[in-house]
């Protein structure tokens, strides 16, 4: 039996291992996606507050990923029903539709247009995700991923309205 040279042996290594470690983390992605979870808050813009479009101010914001194709958020679709009939008229709601290439640029359009671009951006890829905004900051109070938890969305959203009616900015929960 032959030997090895020592850097093949160490490049044979190194190969196994990161292999092994991008496998961990493929598997704790799709875990994750595939489990209910809270995702941590993402802020849409650095620095500066930046305002959303004004058709979304004085109301909470709720943006919605989507795709036809995700299971996420096929389990998510019944609790966004009932938000969207329960707060039709006190909060804001935006789906992004990333489908495929075409609606994705759709969405794009439409983020660009509602001051949500850099959210859209950061999170395309994340379908299932439900984020509440705060329309004058631009800041994601909550972000969820696929959680079809009603109570969860709906202790948010109430907290939202709530600061808002009293002239605040709403805080993260």
């Amino acid at each position: 039996m032959k030997l090895l040279p020592i850097s093949a042996t160490l490049a044979i290594a190194i190969t196994l291992i990161a292999t092994t470690v991008g496998s961990i983390a493929t598997t704790q992605t799709n875990f994750t996606s595939s489990a209910r979870s809270t995702v941590a808050p993402k802020l849409i813009a650095q620095g500066t507050p930046t305002p959303l479009a004004a058709q979304l101010q004085g109301k909470p914001v709720v943006v919605d990923i989507y795709a036809s194709w995700c299971p996420g958020c096929r389990n998510i679709a019944p609790t966004l029903s009932q938000l969207k009939q329960k707060y039709s008229a006190k909060a804001n709601f935006v789906v992004f539709d990333v489908t495929n290439n075409n609606k994705t640029q759709a969405s794009m359009k439409m983020a660009e247009k509602l001051g949500l671009s850099s959210f859209f951006s950061a999170n395309k890829s994340q379908t299932a995700t439900v984020a509440i905004i705060d329309p004058a900051t631009g800041k994601v109070i909550k972000q969820f991923r696929n959680n079809a938890d009603l109570a969860e969305y709906t202790g948010v959203i109430d907290r939202s309205i709530a600061q808002m009616g009293k002239g605040g900015v709403m805080k993260k929960s």
